[in-house]
């Protein structure tokens, strides 16, 4: 029977060790040190084993990793790192004793098959160091062209290659049977032979050993029957650090026997907030001072998952604002775990330009504004939100950011193509049709594209893979094709899983009509081949089962699983980007890459949003009111101590760029002067286009998108001096401050005024009432009516539409 005794004393363990070497070893514990696993077992001379080390206090493990100190009772049989990695040296059986602040630990450590190994599985052993090293990424070896005339699958997704590319090309010079030492493959890697990849393993370290082991074995292909991985696991898969804490992870690798081994120093780490978390090449994740989550991304031989890091904060009081439906209620629920204080509400003047930009992409007028900021009934905003939502200019501008989604070009549609699906969407949003009755219209359009259909999406998108690429991306947010070549890097999906989804399309055609012009037709779709493996992938939708006994137009299998209530995609991905839209970042960020290694900043959140949308019978108006009535919406944009540095959790409002068609058609409101587009009647604003190739400087220096891409990253939203300049000086907005029938112009004349004119400008441009300050300085260029009243007003109006408050939605 073993005694578990307590003992704080190091000194005298080591004393009682000495003492009784003919003894049978006392295990030690401890009652606030804990230590994982609890046994080690290595079973090959390249195993290793990460132990994690914690301190139990308030019923959390703080990490002591990297701070406890490490001895082996019999150094000959196994030796452990600073770090806590324990590598065997010889056959046999001991223990190391980890020790922290007086107390100690003791783990028994087996070494198993140190001097006759199993051999070296290449799939399973070789292939991993491969891909932590690099040597198989784009960067490297891994690009299609390979690297100085020696190419790798890329993320190791073909083994098989790579077994070639090794072990047979290049005349077999780089492994070296008879003298492993002396293969090309160790001597560039170590960095003994020039090499431009620069050293990727260390000498003698356990990744040397583990292919000199392999080469020496004859560089055969090995693997276990029963060895292919099934599933990694991270330890901890979620943790809370305090400013400057760190966390060392373990990834543990499960395969199909059940059986259990350490891969962390194979596996690769990478945090999709750095300014938040840190971490390592080695697992070690360290948080900065900036409050919030993060996902740090596991990936080891095609599998992932994720360890959730987040860093509350201290010494602030955080207060729940009231709360006026489910969205307040999860929002403050986080920002009170992460410690970050929300922003006082927003007054009424920031709300109606806030509300009226995101929602119609339209300045609200002089006198909506009067109005709105006189109003003094509590349900004013509520009203207003109802009241936008079925205003043309909405369908107008929805239709314009659905029209980038689709990739509606003029020049791949034709006129009175692009004319079709922009008059198509345009329905949609001014009839409020339920998203799931239009996605299957989408998924399933066929005719002519010159009608009011979306067939035209299927011209733009005119081949199988990319319209599976297309609607996998705008309909369920996944970027599907990382997978067309390889293993996805950062997701489940695989090859099969991209041919898979684009097969269900392998049956759209486009058909010639005697009438001149093409039609979309859908037909028979039939399996794909997948190009690696040479094999038809069955049809199916993306993660779900293969689709059995399909006959005809296989998108209506797909349009089914797409619109059903569970689907796990479809809703979340349409709320996503709303949310995105109307707080200025998504709750999975960037809005079409949701996968479980780019996880939302608050799951909860995200599904309430989901759940609610899908229930209320895919209604957009009504998700929409719901966020734009949350008073999570209507926070305020200026920023305290608390929550300066906050940017995923919603503490208070974003600053965000107005895009280009809608900051031209302001400014043209703002001055009293509408555009002449070149060809269109006058009084059309830019919303309304549906030509994206209309030569317009002020569209390309703002960033208008050519509808290249579905991604909604290709309109440009950053800031630059080609567009601060272009206000300033460019002809075209001086004509519209000075035109003789432009705003400044009639307000010199029919406002004496100057106060009155001041705040009319105000209420054009900011939609506010100028402070009695800015009052006081604007009159300055009047110079007590000395001046030209115009001359004066049109530099007023300058001054104001140069101004970041206008140019940005706050």
């Amino acid at each position: 029977m073993v005694c578990k005794v307590k003992i704080v004393n190091v000194k005298a363990i080591v004393a009682v060790v000495v003492v009784s070497v003919l003894a049978r070893p006392v295990p030690l514990i401890s009652a606030t040190l804990s230590v994982s696993p609890p046994t080690i077992q290595l079973d090959r001379p390249e195993s290793s084993q990460q132990m994690l080390v914690f301190q139990l206090t308030d019923r959390r493990g703080v990490d002591l990793t990297h701070k406890a100190t490490y001895t082996v009772r019999d150094s000959l049989i196994c030796q452990v790192t600073s770090d806590g990695l324990v590598t065997p040296a010889t056959d046999g059986r001991t223990h190391v004793i980890v020790h922290w602040e007086g107390e100690s630990v003791e783990v028994p450590v087996t070494v198993d098959g140190f001097h006759h190994p199993p051999s070296v599985e290449f799939g399973r052993e070789v292939i991993p160091i491969l891909s932590k090293a690099g040597c198989n990424s784009s960067g490297c070896h891994g690009k299609a062209e390979g690297q100085n005339g020696f190419r790798l699958s890329i993320f190791g997704s073909d083994p098989t290659f790579d077994f070639d590319a090794l072990s047979k090309q290049g005349r077999g010079r780089r492994v070296q049977l008879a003298a492993p030492d002396r293969s090309l493959l160790l001597r560039k890697a170590t960095g003994e032979l020039p090499h431009g990849g620069g050293q990727r393993f260390e000498p003698n370290g356990i990744w040397y050993r583990r292919v000199g082991r392999w080469i020496a074995e004859g560089a055969q292909w090995t693997e276990a029957s029963d060895g292919e991985i099934e599933r990694i696991e991270v330890e901890p898969s979620k943790v809370a650090l305090s400013v400057d804490g760190t966390q060392q992870l373990r990834v543990t690798a499960i395969d199909r026997a059940g059986r259990r081994r350490c891969v962390t120093r194979e596996t690769d780490f990478q945090s999709n907030a750095k300014v938040i978390a840190e971490v390592d090449k080695n697992g070690r994740v360290s948080v900065n001072e900036v409050a919030g989550a993060a996902a740090i991304l596991i990936r080891y031989m095609g599998h992932v998952t994720v360890c959730r890091v987040s860093l509350p904060q201290t010494g602030f009081v955080v207060e729940r604002p009231a709360e006026t439906n489910f969205v307040d209620t999860l929002v403050w629920n986080r920002l009170q775990q992460l410690g970050i204080p929300a922003a006082p509400r927003c007054d009424d003047a920031i709300y109606l330009r806030r509300v009226y930009l995101d929602t119609i992409g339209t300045l609200p007028t002089v006198d909506e504004a009067r109005t709105f900021l006189a109003d003094k009934a509590p349900d004013k905003r509520l009203r207003l939100v109802g009241e936008l939502l079925h205003r043309d200019e909405y369908a107008d501008y929805w239709s314009m950011i659905w029209g980038d989604l689709f990739a509606a070009d003029r020049e791949k549609l034709g006129g009175p193509g692009a004319v079709a699906i922009s008059r198509w969407l345009r329905t949609q949003f001014r009839q409020n049709r339920r998203y799931d009755d239009w996605i299957r219209e989408v998924v399933l359009a066929s005719g002519d594209p010159t009608r009011e259909t979306p067939a035209g999406f299927f011209v733009v998108h005119n081949e199988a893979e990319k319209m599976s690429r297309s609607v996998s991306q705008i309909f369920l947010g996944v970027r599907i094709e990382c997978a067309q070549c390889h293993h996805h890097p950062f997701e489940r999906w695989t090859q099969n899983d991209y041919y898979a989804l684009a097969g269900l399309f392998s049956g759209v055609k486009s058909k010639a009509i005697p009438t001149g012009g093409k039609k979309i037709v859908g037909g028979t779709a039939s399996p794909l081949t997948n190009p690696r493996t040479g094999q038809p992938v069955p049809l199916a939708p993306l993660g779900a089962a293969p689709l059995l006994d399909v006959t005809g137009d296989a998108r209506r299998d797909l349009a089914d699983w797409m619109t059903r209530p569970d689907n796990p995609f479809v809703a979340k991905a349409l709320v996503n980007r709303l949310w995105a839209h109307y707080f200025g970042r998504g709750l999975v960020n960037p809005v079409d890459d949701m996968r479980s290694t780019n996880p939302s900043s608050n799951e909860q959140l995200l599904d309430a949003l989901a759940d609610h949308f899908v229930k209320s019978g895919f209604d957009i108006h009504e998700i929409t009111r719901v966020m734009l009535t949350s008073e999570a919406y209507q926070r305020s944009s200026v920023s305290s101590p608390g929550n300066e540095t906050d940017t995923q959790n919603y503490s208070h409002a974003i600053w965000k760029p107005i895009p280009a068609e809608v900051l031209l058609d302001a400014i043209c409101q703002a001055t009293g002067i509408p555009e002449q587009f070149n060809g269109w009647p006058p009084g059309y604003r830019a919303i309304q286009l549906w030509d994206n190739r209309m030569p317009s400087y002020f569209f390309t220096v703002f960033g208008r998108p050519q509808r290249v891409s579905v991604c909604d990253c290709e309109r440009g939203s950053e800031p630059s001096v080609a567009q601060a300049l272009h206000l300033m000086n460019a002809q075209e907005a001086l004509d519209k401050i000075q035109s003789p029938v432009g705003r400044a112009a009639v307000l010199s004349k029919s406002s004496p005024k100057p106060t009155s004119i001041i705040e009319e400008l105000y209420l054009a441009t900011l939609s506010r009432y100028p402070t009695q300050a800015e009052v006081t300085w604007m009159l300055q260029a009047y110079d007590d009516g000395q001046q030209d009243v115009r001359a004066s007003t049109e530099d007023v109006l300058w001054v104001l539409l140069n101004t970041k408050e206008f140019l940005f939605n706050h």
